[in-house]
């Protein structure tokens, strides 16, 4: 399977682009976001590396050149390390990480990763004979450790770090402040959201929560492109981010900590193979 079968992109309008891995049939299938600027490229997200995203990225056209002398700078952001977000880093020059969880990223560490990958879910291996136990988020130096309230110039547009710790202590949104678009990754998706991993918080979900109904109640806010599933708009962020918090309580912290437990297990053992 070659990067131009593997990924697929649609065009959102205005330099962004939602791509997707095609064989990779699963709900932590994550999505991947193009953020076309002037000056520079910013990749949000990079899968799970199977091939490669920049491969992908030249063959499909989607990198425009830069005054006729190549294409563009290009940044890979990745919005926490889990593995269905980070796999891919190992593929690009520039990389940049939220500092909490560098060292994670740079010493290839798959427990915080979280990986957990089943044959099942790859309908087409990368090659004969593979299996998904072999699969491991590498090592990657990030070139860039990013911290709240850092700005990533794009040149014509700019994009703002919150670090949005909860469902991991590194995970961050991008805010495009003048377009009113959250590029969410974990930290908020139209589904469930998961406090139970490895490095998540309950307590820091609820401060993060209560940050993005701020967003929405100050009107920064009109589009969320998250880390999974579907895009959708203010009114469903401030829903989802106002549920999170009533449910937060003293019960939903006792099960979370039971099911983190459980998942740290899991993730020892799958992880020390």
């Amino acid at each position: 399977v070659s990067a131009l079968e593997w990924f697929a992109h649609k065009p959102l309008g205005g330099g962004i682009f939602w791509i997707q891995e095609r064989f990779y049939e699963s709900g932590n299938r994550a999505n991947i976001w193009l953020v076309q600027g002037s000056e520079r490229d910013v990749v949000i997200d990079a899968g799970l590396g199977l091939r490669s995203l920049p491969d992908y990225l030249r063959d499909a056209g989607l990198l425009a050149p830069d005054e006729g002398a190549g294409p563009r700078p290009l940044l890979a952001v990745a919005t926490h390390v889990h593995f269905d977000h980070s796999g891919g880093l190992q593929h690009f020059e520039e990389v940049a990480v939220h500092s909490a969880e560098a060292a994670a990223l740079l010493r290839g560490d798959n427990y915080e990763a979280v990986t957990w990958l089943w044959d099942r879910e790859v309908a087409r291996p990368p090659r004969p004979g593979w299996s998904a136990r072999e699969f491991r988020v590498p090592p990657v130096r990030p070139s860039r450790l990013l911290q709240e309230g850092d700005v990533i110039s794009l040149g014509d547009r700019q994009l703002t770090v919150m670090h949005m710790p909860g469902h991991s202590r590194g995970s961050i949104c991008l805010h495009d402040k003048d377009r009113k678009i959250l590029f969410s990754g974990d930290v908020v998706y139209d589904g469930a959201m998961i406090d139970w991993l490895p490095y998540s918080r309950v307590s820091d979900y609820v401060a993060s929560c209560q940050r993005l109904m701020d967003l929405v109640d100050r009107g920064l806010v009109e589009k969320v492109l998250p880390g999974h599933f579907n895009i959708f708009g203010a009114e469903r962020l401030y829903r989802l981010a106002s549920n999170y918090i009533s449910q937060a309580g003293v019960c939903h912290k006792i099960s979370t900590c039971a099911m983190r437990s459980i998942a740290s297990i899991a993730l020892r053992f799958t992880n020390s193979r």
